[in-house]
């Protein structure tokens, strides 16, 4: 027996009944369609784009000082000087391995509270309705268009008076939620999360807090889990702050990084050494998180 048309579902079980079904049809009908060879060329010439410039950094820190002042386009091949550079990036006086830390720290923190706190605000401005809701949830875009150059003095003056600057709470205090974040997971909850669902763990008598908890958190998994790599590259990349609040005493990787070059002589192979250490733990978490992340990327189409 065949399924029913998508007519039929609509004067039968109703319109959004007929629209559900609509998409689990494209979505199956997209499963069985194999991409073509004009495909997978174009996806493998974006990877390549994406892969030069690390690639390109990584010839630079397997060359010499002088190499590099000879040649300025190195070959295409490793020298095979990348350890004797990393050597010297260890042994330098930039503290990497503290700036190591510091990074993940930040990074860790700063991406788990951008979820939780963008997730539950998402939540709140998504499927409750209280006043004022509107005017701000668009007061909270709003801020998006403010540049975050303009805030430095304010905050640094703020930081002073706490007694923060210096400190890892100076960077993490301000990014534990980002405008950005409660905009993405109220558009997603908006559709992603059913107001049955939620009705129904009241009728349960769960707690609001229990209804997030149970019920809006795990259908948010797709794009809080985008959002949290969102977070944890912006926070593990970020320099602006950094350099700003914590300085040379206490860096992160990308301040101990630029404290590698030298006042009148920039050392490049030396430079690339590090830039290369500081990318490696970014491209080791998109291989661990990789299936997690086409997965999260899948679920979400097939919800949306």
């Amino acid at each position: 027996m065949s399924a029913p048309s998508v007519p039929v579902i609509s004067q039968t079980a109703g319109k959004g009944a007929a629209r559900a079904a609509a998409r689990r049809r494209s979505v199956a009908q997209g499963a069985d369609r194999r991409p073509g060879g004009v495909t997978y060329v174009l996806l493998t010439v974006a990877v390549l784009a994406s892969a030069l410039p690390l690639y390109y950094a990584f010839l630079f820190a397997s060359s010499t000082a002088q190499d590099i002042a000879q040649n300025p386009i190195p070959s295409l091949i490793p020298q095979g000087h990348f350890w004797d550079n990393v050597n010297r990036v260890l042994s330098s006086d930039i503290q990497f391995w503290t700036a190591l830390g510091n990074s993940i720290i930040v990074a860790v923190i700063t991406s788990v509270s951008v979820v939780l706190f963008s997730t539950l605000a998402g939540f709140s401005f998504s499927k409750l309705r209280f006043r004022g809701r509107a005017p701000l949830l668009v007061f909270v875009i709003a801020t998006t268009a403010v540049p975050t150059q303009l805030g430095v003095v304010p905050l640094f003056i703020l930081m002073s008076k706490l007694g923060w600057v210096g400190q890892l709470t100076s960077i993490i205090v301000p990014g534990l939620v980002t405008a950005f974040g409660v905009f993405w997971m109220t558009q997603y909850l908006e559709s992603a999360l059913p107001y049955e669902l939620i009705e129904a763990a009241r009728v349960d008598g769960a707690s609001m807090i229990r209804t997030f908890w149970h019920v809006a958190l795990p259908a948010a998994r797709p794009a809080a889990f985008m959002l949290g790599l969102f977070a944890f590259v912006g926070s593990w990349t970020s320099f602006f702050g950094p350099f700003i609040f914590l300085g040379p005493a206490n860096p992160t990787l990308p301040v101990a990084v630029q404290l590698l070059q030298a006042s009148y002589f920039k050392d490049m192979s030396l430079i690339m050494a590090g830039v290369t250490l500081s990318v490696i733990p970014l491209i080791v978490m998109f291989f661990i998180a990789g299936r997690q992340l086409v997965a999260g990327i899948m679920q979400g189409a097939v919800k949306g």
